[in-house]
């Protein structure tokens, strides 16, 4: 049913609720992180979880959400990840323990991977082709202001409420979502939706909990357990890719996995997230511990970040045109890596003030990789993109978990070395350790990108049955 006789308000604004709601969880625990710690007495390996078992989940589910959305219908799947969401955030909110949390932030993740796909399916059954297109500016204008407020609205709340707040802050926007739901969802269950590659699902999410659970192993110090652990993730993923070549029903498309440039751009995308993501989360932590500065102090300059995204973004359109998509990427991801090094030049330095000119390249720099979504996105069939876009997006929750992990653990094994310079000194060392290996990676990034998402002689994006809305399902 296609809305264009009756208002596309409640449309618009559950749409905006949700992306920014959905964002704003993997923003905001950064700076009460710490905060979090403290009081439930959490070392850095369970700390890393807190945020680690929202990306994890997300990105496990996501690549079924959407055809299981399809044969539910958005009013049962729109009410049912709502009430989850809620009762995660609440829980978390409540947690007295490391287990507690994790658990609920794991909930909410696995929530939140159901909501997006059925929130954006909303666009497609409701709005017209004019309201579409403002639908799809609405989300992506909340994903970056969810982006913008959550480092510093995360400060205010655990500084001045406690930080079970940056968790019950959610249950508002639950509660209005649930409100607009039945006046929205109308879209009931397809019958002719696809089966869903659930064993698939489940085998590659074990990989991936395996795998980084391996990671964050590396920080305390031992071989065994993360060998173990590295091997169990490794099985997972050789079982993945055996049953996928022989599955009736795939998880990933066999034409997806054989296009370059799709495959290019989850790698590169990969590739930033394991940077960024990680050097994000820890910044909040360097600054109290180190810095001794306020929860809220602590996290306003990753609003720097933020607000340089939104002010490189308009000059995007301008340079691909120009450039082409693999050298705008690239430039973008070299322009993150030398805010990195900036940073860490300046790490030695009691000051938030030097570390700006870094932060505000970190922003800019990730602003021009924004075509690595578009143009995979443009080069794979129609009938593709919307798994296509799933995959993009949980590429890039597996990323932020896997920077997490990588980031924690050069930090834990740097700072463990340099103990003896004292708590502050040892982790400043963990933290210049962490922006040096994150602005490797970028430039690794950059390199591949140049290489891997430039068109060949005779290659061009499959237009054949290019007949919908291919960004529609993108986060």
């Amino acid at each position: 049913m296609i809305q264009r006789t009756t208002s596309a308000v409640p449309t618009l604004t559950m749409v905006a609720l949700g992306a920014f709601v959905t964002t704003l969880d993997n923003t905001i625990v950064a700076a009460g992180a710490p905060s979090v710690a403290r009081d439930l007495a959490l070392d850095l390996p369970a700390l890393q979880w807190v945020s680690i078992g929202y990306m994890l989940s997300f990105a496990g589910l996501l690549p079924v959400a959407g055809t299981l959305v399809d044969r539910w219908g958005q009013a049962a799947t729109l009410r049912a990840g709502l009430l989850v969401f809620g009762v995660g955030a609440a829980a978390g909110g409540l947690a007295t323990s490391a287990w507690l949390v994790i658990s609920a932030r794991v909930l909410q993740g696995a929530a939140a991977a159901f909501l997006v796909p059925a929130l954006l399916s909303l666009l497609r059954t409701n709005l017209d082709t004019r309201r579409r297109a403002i639908g799809a500016t609405v989300w992506t204008a909340c994903l970056a202001v969810a982006l913008a407020l959550g480092p510093t609205l995360g400060g205010v709340l655990s500084e001045y409420l406690g930080w079970g707040w940056i968790f019950f802050v959610n249950l508002p926007f639950v509660a209005a979502m649930l409100v607009l739901r039945p006046k929205v969802a109308t879209a009931g269950r397809d019958p002719t939706a696809g089966r869903p590659a659930v064993l698939s699902m489940l085998v590659v999410t074990a990989g991936m909990v395996l795998v980084t659970a391996a990671v964050v192993e590396l920080g305390e110090g031992g071989v065994l357990v993360p060998a173990m652990l590295g091997a169990a993730g490794t099985a997972c993923g050789l079982w993945f890719v055996f049953r996928e070549r022989h599955a009736r029903e795939r998880l990933v498309p066999a034409e997806l996995t054989g296009q370059r440039v799709f495959t290019g751009a989850l790698t590169v995308q990969l590739l930033w997230g394991l940077g960024v993501s990680g050097v994000f989360f820890f910044t909040p932590l360097l600054h109290q511990e180190s810095l001794g500065l306020g929860p809220v102090a602590a996290g306003l300059p990753l609003v720097v970040v933020a607000v340089a995204v939104v002010a490189a973004t308009p000059l995007v359109p301008l340079a691909v045109p120009r450039f082409g998509p693999h050298r705008t990427v690239a430039a973008g991801l070299a322009t993150v890596a030398v805010g990195l090094l900036a940073v860490a030049m300046v790490n030695h330095l009691p000051e938030v003030l030097p570390r700006i000119p870094g932060l505000v390249l970190i922003g800019a720099g990730s602003a021009l990789t924004t075509p690595l979504t578009s143009y995979a996105l443009e080069i794979v069939a129609e009938r593709h993109a919307g798994t296509a876009s799933g995959l993009l997006t949980a590429s890039r929750e597996l990323s932020s978990a896997l920077g997490v992990a990588l980031i924690g653990t050069v930090l834990a094994v740097v700072r463990s070395t340099r103990i003896g310079e004292g708590a502050a000194s040892a982790l400043a060392a963990g933290y210049t350790a962490g922006l040096l290996t994150a602005a490797a990676l970028e430039l690794l990034g950059a390199f591949l990108a140049f290489r891997l998402l430039r068109a060949r002689p005779g290659e061009s994006p499959s237009r054949g049955d290019k007949a919908g809305d291919p960004f529609l399902s993108s986060r």
